[in-house]
């Protein structure tokens, strides 16, 4: 694991290689917290850990390799992108689970928590972002 750093060109931000194990979402959501808290964005605290929570939870269940990587920015005064990077290029597929299912919910919910969400695939893997903004501070 490496130590976050603030990404030095473009929008102001962080971004940290966590081990591809369930207990990173928790690594995930301090980062959540801390730039959150710097920015003074804590009103997103709530929906942007628990997207955080999902999108590395299906990183690390339905992805390949033994890293991702993730990352938070603030692109504009008031929003945010949270990104996990994996090794899989294989696209997350929002899904309709019966009442019954106890699965496949969680990018139900990062779709109802984001103004914005989606997979870029690239050579090595893809990245999934989601976007939340802080309506009260537009």
């Amino acid at each position: 694991m490496t130590a976050a750093r603030a990404t030095s060109i473009g929008a102001p931000g962080y971004s940290q290689t966590f081990p591809s194990v369930p207990e990173s979402a928790g690594l995930a959501r301090d980062l959540v917290v801390t730039a959150l808290r710097v920015w003074r964005l804590e009103a997103l605290l709530n929906g942007a850990n628990l997207v955080a929570t999902e999108l590395v939870a299906n990183a690390v269940q339905h992805g390949s390799g033994r890293y991702l990587v993730f990352s938070i920015e603030r692109p504009s005064r008031s929003r945010v992108r949270i990104r996990v990077t994996n090794q899989s290029r294989i696209r997350p597929v929002l899904q309709s689970p019966g009442e019954e299912e106890t699965r496949g919910r969680g990018l139900l919910l990062v779709a109802a928590l984001a103004i914005d969400w989606g997979t870029d695939v690239h050579t090595s893997g893809k990245t999934v972002w989601a976007d939340l903004a802080d309506e009260a501070g537009t």
